[in-house]
């Protein structure tokens, strides 16, 4: 699979109605440490088979950023069965995010 990119108007179909886990990533273009931190979630995307994973630009969905109360990013939330169950901030190496995955 590859990254999919939310909306505030995809984010139910995409995130909160899928099975299993989802790993989302909100982001910003300008953010530094975003920027260090998308190719790990681009690979991320095309490796696991198990997971969704997904980017929310929280400059253009400031719903969603508001909604999950993202106040620094990069935040990583992992939902599963719709529920967020597990949540980052900041830059994490590969290992870290896997682990929040397990």
């Amino acid at each position: 699979m590859s990254v999919v990119h939310v909306t505030d108007a995809t984010f139910t179909k995409e995130v909160l109605e899928a099975k299993g886990k989802v790993l989302v990533d909100f982001w910003a273009s300008w953010c530094g440490p975003c920027r260090m931190l998308g190719p790990i979630i681009d690979q991320l995307g095309s490796e696991l088979t198990d997971v969704k994973v997904c980017k929310v630009d929280v400059d253009a969905n400031q719903e969603l950023a508001s909604e999950y109360k993202v106040q620094t990013i990069p935040t990583l939330i992992v939902f599963e069965d719709g529920k967020p169950v597990k949540q980052s901030v900041g830059v994490q190496p590969k290992p870290a995010i896997l682990a929040m995955l397990k």
